[in-house]
């Protein structure tokens, strides 16, 4: 699951984002409107955590730039009042939570707005082979796979594209965040534990120079 926080107060939002991938999930973050608009114009997100007062572009501009576009917005805000939650849903926000907040409710709310996009049903299965991405359990048969929460990731990734090749890259993108080393090998070291854990037969096949399908 990729996120995107953006907060205009960089520290909170980078205390965010590091519980955000505690929690197993790709975060990256960016500190005003502007620089949401663009990065959300290059990447693919699940889910956007929004704080409307934003500097250069106004959070309640995003919002209606981004709904209806792919991400599902969760306004994060201190204006907490009845009135000030119905403005945010009428600008297309999918969810809306005041601060100050509890962290585990964010994290609560964060995992339903990504299982309602129509393309991310909350459990995957192949053969024998199933993945429960609420609540963060995968297993194979009766065996419960220990995976950690990049394994998990991309076991997830794999999964969601249905047989389909996806590269090494596109799994960098929706696994990792902006701060990889995109010439790094940690994508294939990745995988050979994955595979190891997965056992036999082996599920996963690499199509040389091009990626990895289930």
């Amino acid at each position: 699951m990729r996120l995107l926080v953006v907060e205009d107060h960089a520290t909170l939002a980078d205390r965010i984002a590091q519980g955000l991938r505690q929690a197993g999930m790709a975060v990256d973050a960016v500190y005003d409107g502007a620089a949401a608009l663009s990065v959300a114009a290059q990447t693919t997100y699940d889910v956007v955590v929004l704080d409307r007062d934003l500097p250069v572009i106004h959070g309640d501009r995003v919002c209606q730039t981004l709904a209806g576009s792919g991400p599902r917005v969760l306004m994060l805000t201190a204006a907490g009042e009845v009135d000030d939650r119905v403005d945010g849903l009428e600008l297309g926000a999918d969810d809306y939570l005041p601060k100050p907040f509890d962290f585990a409710e964010l994290v609560a709310r964060v995992r339903a707005l990504a299982r309602r996009a129509p393309s991310a049903p909350p459990v995957l299965r192949r053969g024998d082979l199933t993945v429960d991405r609420a609540r963060h359990r995968a297993s194979r048969g009766s065996r419960a796979l220990l995976l950690t929460r990049k394994e998990f990731g991309v076991l997830e990734t794999l999964l969601a594209a249905e047989g389909a090749l996806v590269s090494a890259e596109e799994l960098l993108d929706q696994v990792w965040d902006a701060n990889i080393d995109p010439f790094s090998n940690v994508v294939s070291v990745t995988l050979t534990r994955l595979r190891h854990k997965l056992g036999d037969p082996p599920l996963i096949e690499t199509v040389v120079g091009k990626g990895y399908r289930m």
